[in-house]
């Protein structure tokens, strides 16, 4: 059977052993088929994107549940028993307040396929097709196997606010219904499946039609603990393929990658922040939240970019690429299991300058192109860095301001970013700090192999560096106003603009050149899990395409 398009990986082949699986995996290598397909154990063949539909349909007179793949270039039908689906790490999302409770779900971060964010990850889109069955199927979770909880729903969100009471098709706690009935002349319905636990889970239907009924079990692997590739299909107890021989030559494992010593940062709150010391200015990295973080120097870190920010590039972001592409996007708002980049210069009041704070993007070497920008109230995107087109290029800060924006890396692999931040003390003296950062983006790299700071990969390019010590100045960004009291003027919610929510920039204090919205007092929220629903901004204010974030002026001590 042929390799799968589209990015998909699909196993065929015969069940290895588990020391030749062991084998394989120390040694590096994938086994393949005549086709070129990566065998998976028990010949499953693991669907991770496209669209796919259960099926139940008339064979030889019997009901059957099959599987309708679509996600290459060519149909495939197929047996559920022969099918590993795997939810992806990018599949995490918040979920609404309703859909959760009608579950009786404690937390809000669970595994969805059809949800929200469907248009903008690459994952299973699963449906269910009636119209082969002879007339109404009754569809049945007749048995279910796994670490938590499945749920399966039609769920609304409205960006009024209004929410529409969540239609549950199934569950496998109480007090979800066990079965629902298909329509057999209705169109494809495609409910969204969700799993607040990573791991395997089997989803055991029956499915019953004019007297005849046909049991199947579907393997679903969720998030990246577990390794698809090595999980039966079915309900496990038996390989669909015998097993073959492993392949035949000597293999050495590769020695193991020497640890580095940097501090790496992959999930969570982190600021890029402007500090004062000593009549200087320092430019450091501030982890967690307000009232529990650390400080770290840029040269001891690595800023881990993992394959769950994975996304599409959505229409009218043309500088990002092309769209439905893949980039990894690290969006304004904190989505649970991913960095979540900020700036910060809240350790200086207005009265310490003489103006604003400069974050200048000196140079990038790495595999491909970095972008940060926000959305304007019309959701089009305000670009203030973008290496694809030159550097350097710099956005400001008033003092005492906390702000976010959307981060995309176009590439797997290492990045270095090299900035200069910038000042004037209110008394004239000009103070500034240039320092590199590194980034792994994807998981083919070991982040803990990095070397932090500049490094010294051989092979990457630096962009175009400035001569000289000539600042740069920013382009102006038109931003809300905002009030003596604290209050801005708004305007209306700005549209969908992809994965990033609302799209704006989140800010506190003195604003941002960046055209990021600027307000003063409160107390931070900086490392509550706030997540990422296309098209809505989540417990934000909403003003001028940006959102809000409230943070406490004061200074902390080292």
């Amino acid at each position: 059977m042929g390799a799968l398009t589209r990015g998909r990986r699909a196993y065929t082949a015969a069940a290895l052993t588990a020391a030749t699986a062991v084998f394989l995996g120390a040694a590096g290598l994938a086994a393949a088929d005549g086709s070129g397909a990566t065998r998976a154990v028990g010949g499953a063949v693991v669907l991770d994107e496209g669209e796919l539909d259960l099926t139940p349909r008339r064979v030889d007179g019997k009901l059957e549940l099959q599987i309708d793949d679509r996600g290459g270039d060519t149909p495939v039908v197929r047996e559920p028993s022969e099918v590993v689906l795997h939810v992806g790490p990018s599949a995490l999302q918040h979920t609404s307040s309703p859909l959760a409770e009608a579950f009786g779900l404690i937390s809000h971060d669970t595994w969805q396929l059809n949800g929200q964010q469907a248009a903008a990850i690459f994952a299973p889109e699963p449906g269910w097709n009636g119209t082969e069955a002879g007339g109404d199927t009754e569809v049945t979770l007749s048995g279910y196997e796994g670490p938590a909880v499945f749920g399966m729903a039609t769920y609304t969100f409205d960006m009024e606010m209004a929410d529409e009471p969540p239609v549950i098709f199934l569950g496998s706690a109480d007090p979800a219904p066990r079965a629902f009935t298909l329509d057999g002349s209705g169109e494809r319905s495609a409910p969204t499946w969700l799993f607040d636990t990573e791991g395997v889970h089997r989803l055991t239907f029956t499915v019953t039609s004019g007297g005849s009924s046909d049991t199947e079990t579907l393997a679903v692997v969720v998030g990246d603990d577990v390794d698809p590739a090595g999980v039966l299909p079915g309900d496990g107890s038996t390989p669909t393929a015998s097993p073959t021989d492993p392949p035949t030559g000597s293999a050495t494992a590769s020695p193991s990658p020497t640890a580095s010593a940097a501090h790496v940062i992959a999930e969570g709150h982190v600021d890029m922040a402007a500090r004062p010391t000593g009549g200087d200015l320092e430019f450091q990295l501030k982890e967690g939240t307000e009232l529990n973080h650390e400080w770290y120097e840029p040269g001891e870190v690595v800023m881990h970019v993992r394959s769950a920010a994975r996304r599409k590039i959505p229409e009218g972001y043309a500088f990002l690429g092309t769209p439905g592409v893949a980039v990894w996007w690290l969006p304004l708002q904190q989505n649970a299991g991913i960095v979540w980049p900020g700036w910060n210069t809240t350790e200086y009041t207005k009265a310490d300058l003489d103006g604003r704070v400069s974050f200048r993007l000196d140079s990038v070497q790495g595999p491909g192109n970095i972008a940060m920008f926000h959305s304007d109230a019309m959701g089009v995107p305000v670009v203030s860095l973008n290496s694809g087109d030159g550097l350097p290029d710099a956005h400001t800060l008033g003092a005492g301001t906390h702000s976010h924006f959307d981060w995309v890396f176009s590439a797997e692999g290492v990045y270095r970013t090299t900035f200069t931040v910038s000042a004037t003390l209110a008394d004239g003296t000009k103070v500034s700090d240039t320092e590199t950062i590194a980034w792994v983006v994807g998981d083919d790299t070991d982040p803990s192999t990095v070397a932090p700071g500049e490094g010294n990969e051989p092979t990457a390019t630096p962009t175009a560096t400035p001569s000289g010590s000539a600042s740069v100045t920013p382009t102006a960004i038109a931003s809300p106003s905002v009030s003596a009291s604290g209050s801005a003027s708004a305007s209306s919610p700005a549209p969908d603009p992809g994965p990033s929510g609302n799209g704006g920039s989140a800010s506190t204090g003195g604003g941002s050149g960046g055209g990021g919205t600027s307000v003063s007092g409160g107390l931070a929220s900086t490392g509550s899990q706030v997540g990422v629903i296309a098209g809505i901004a989540v417990v934000a204010v909403l003003m001028g395409g940006g959102a809000v974030v409230f943070v406490r002026r004061r200074r902390t001590a080292q």
